[in-house]
């Protein structure tokens, strides 16, 4: 019994260790960015910090793979935030989202399918959760930071469908957040396995 307790509380401190590896990771990554110039406007850039949280969530389970996502927004938060922590919330809602739905799907099927249908059901609940986090916290955040109108008008010199908040959200943000669910999901496809093992370990 006492053997038990003491493997239990080895396997919990190997995950504790290993969540914060990733987390760091994913920390790091972070710095690690480049907007799209004349697809989008230069404030909405790609990275691929989630990645370490796919990677953790498909090893560890689930709600693993979403802290690790709390922590680098929250290590963001503390060391470089520009919005309060309200950006860093709405990224770890948005981020969390893609990666606990990608990793519950792998949970339920660990092949191929599983990963699939994963990447599938995980970019839809981005977008969605993304639409929904910008058009009601971020854009209106950043809109008092830069000017609403401003913020616009970046999107319409790009895509004369814009102009107002609304079509902003569906033009830019939308379809920001899909290409970006598709470059994570291309990254993680070739290595999940090695990776998934290799955290395991």
């Amino acid at each position: 019994m006492q053997g038990t307790v003491k493997n239990k509380k080895t396997i919990s401190t190997q995950v504790l260790v290993k969540v914060a590896i990733l987390s760091a990771i994913a920390y790091i990554l972070m710095f690690i960015s480049m907007p799209i110039p004349g697809v989008f406007p230069d404030f909405l850039k790609i990275d691929i910090s989630d990645i370490p949280g796919i990677f953790g969530g498909m090893a560890l389970g689930p709600v693993a793979g979403f802290v690790i996502i709390a922590i680098k927004n929250c290590l963001q938060a503390i060391t470089a935030s520009f919005t309060g922590g309200i950006g860093e919330l709405a990224n770890t809602i948005i981020g969390g989202t893609y990666v606990f739905i990608l990793c519950y799907s792998y949970k339920k099927r660990s092949d191929i399918k599983g990963v699939l249908v994963g990447f599938l059901l995980g970019t839809i609940g981005m977008t969605i959760m993304g639409a929904v986090m910008n058009y009601f916290v971020m854009m209106p955040l950043y809109g008092k930071m830069m000017g609403l109108d401003a913020i616009i008008g970046m999107g319409s010199a790009i895509n004369p469908k814009i102009n107002d908040l609304l079509s902003f959200v569906i033009w830019m943000i939308v379809p920001f957040n899909i290409i970006k669910a598709i470059i994570m999901s291309l990254v993680t496809l070739p290595l999940y396995k090695k990776m998934g093992k290799l955290i395991k370990k």
